[in-house]
């Protein structure tokens, strides 16, 4: 689904992923990424505490290192299922998902992320659902000893179904899993995994692989051996600086004076995102991120290096600053030859690509038209949204917390420059985008997800966060109020 002139050519990527169907993948990788954002902090408080202090580390320190054992068993899938379950049933959520967190920990025999991320939000619904049952069912004067005692009682079931059934449940398919990737480790054939990641990424599925699967398993890994490799099989920022690169040298027009900017964030900022429009508007680039990706796991695996904790967000200073005693020359050669791979494909695609630029804008902007009227209810009409005062915009995006805290950014620094004051431009995640927005803007690949999230709001898509023709039409709008 194009809405705009960087996506001309995604026809091919977008037949194979039902437009509804990748919507909610997309919400569910988000709410993924939402219960893991918040807690990275403690990740990587972790990861240093790993790569300094155990015997191994740069420093070892036994006493120090007796915490990285509590805190990955303990600490970590307690924040994660306290998160989960907030998300889902606030205050009372979050402490059932401990309750029910603590019997999964208890009765199992590896650090249980993945079990956290189930049923942190399980206990948020089921005190969720209890509570909308006995809603305005309470005698005056018994609401605290129900509430109490409802919570007690039900977290303590979940408790016991926790460390006897849905524990045990998760641990087989957390080892099942485990054994297919090492499988692909013992053959070699890890690399292999870019056929999955590099695809995935570009349709802002990035979230349900990283979140979802990788960092699980890397933090498994890394509480074994100091490191994993898992963290940096879709994190890698090498293809990405390589496809940029290869659109700024051999780019047409637009993609060319783009590239450089959307380069430096990328890599330097690690907001991945970025390049995303590029690969699409493009399809056939996918062979080189996908080469360039598998190229940069070979390099991984052949050094035996490995990361560790989730580098959040994808920069190369959090991959630097990630990288143990050891795995330096590994982690950077593996982002260089990753780099050079897709730059060198990627080129040579640009190179032979004939088609005319200005042909391509003038397609997508044909589409995006037809798209921007699609899923629109005639009761809110586009032109009556335009015509309504404009106070408040919200750049939205999958985690909130990346390209759509870049595009707020950015926009607020041009209303700044065309002297436009009283604007409230924020970023959010697309589900948690305020009532009071007047205008939500995400990339195209977000939109639908973001009109099910928001029916009768104003919904921008963009293409390119740094310089997109449907914000300058944006700017226009204001200039002209």
């Amino acid at each position: 689904m194009a809405d705009s002139a960087h996506a001309t050519d995604n026809d091919n990527v977008v037949e194979m992923n039902t437009p509804s169907t990748r919507a909610r993948v997309q919400a569910f990788g988000g709410f993924l990424t939402n219960m893991v954002l918040p807690n990275i902090g403690a990740f990587i408080a972790w990861g240093l505490l790993t790569a300094l202090f155990i015997p191994s580390g740069w420093i070892p320190n036994e006493e120090l290192a007796q915490i990285v054992g509590p805190a990955i068993k303990f600490l970590l899938p307690l924040l994660l299922a306290i998160t989960g379950g907030r998300m889902v049933g606030g205050q009372r959520g979050a402490v059932m998902g401990a309750i029910g967190a603590i019997g999964l920990i208890v009765g199992s025999d590896i650090p249980m992320f993945l079990g956290a991320m189930v049923i942190g939000p399980l206990g948020g619904l089921v005190i969720k659902k209890f509570d909308k049952l006995i809603e305005n069912r309470i005698p005056a004067g018994f609401e605290m000893i129900v509430n109490n005692f409802s919570l007690g009682i039900l977290g303590f079931l979940l408790m016991i179904l926790s460390f006897y059934f849905i524990g045990p449940t998760i641990e087989s398919a957390n080892n099942l899993v485990t054994s297919a990737i090492e499988a692909l480790v013992a053959t070699g054939l890890l690399p292999l995994l870019s056929l999955i990641n590099e695809p995935a990424k570009v349709l802002f599925l990035n979230n349900v692989i990283d979140q979802g699967i990788y960092y699980p398993l890397g933090m498994q890994a890394a509480a074994e051996t100091g490191k994993s490799i898992y963290f940096t099989v879709a994190s890698n920022p090498g293809p990405g600086l390589g496809l940029l690169l290869a659109f700024t040298f051999f780019g047409k027009k637009t993609a060319r004076r783009t590239a450089p900017g959307a380069m430096i964030i990328h890599f330097f900022g690690g907001i991945h995102e970025l390049y995303f429009p590029y690969v699409l508007m493009k399809p056939l680039t996918i062979i080189g991120m996908i080469a360039g990706g598998a190229s940069g796991i070979a390099v991984f695996s052949l050094f035996d290096a490995g990361l560790v904790a989730g580098p959040s967000p994808g920069s190369i200073f959090a991959y630097l600053g990630l990288t143990p005693k050891g795995s330096f020359i590994g982690i950077i050669s593996g982002v260089l030859v990753a780099t050079v791979v897709t730059f060198l494909v990627t080129a040579f695609i640009l190179k032979l690509d004939k088609s005319s630029e200005d042909e391509d804008i003038s397609d997508s902007v044909e589409k995006s038209k037809a798209m921007k009227q699609a899923g629109k209810k005639p009761s809110t009409s586009s032109q009556k949204q335009k015509d309504q005062e404009i106070n408040t915009i919200s750049f939205a995006c999958d985690a909130g917390a990346g390209s759509s805290a870049m595009g707020a950014t950015t926009f607020r620094k041009k209303l700044q420059k065309n002297d436009i004051e009283g604007m409230e431009v924020k970023h959010y995640r697309i589900e948690e985008a305020p009532e009071h927005s007047d205008i939500i803007v995400v990339h195209e690949d977000l939109q639908e997800r973001a009109r099910r999230a928001h029916p009768d709001k104003e919904i921008i898509a963009i293409s390119n966060y740094l310089n997109d023709p449907a914000l300058e039409e944006l700017m226009d709008r204001l200039q002209k109020k």
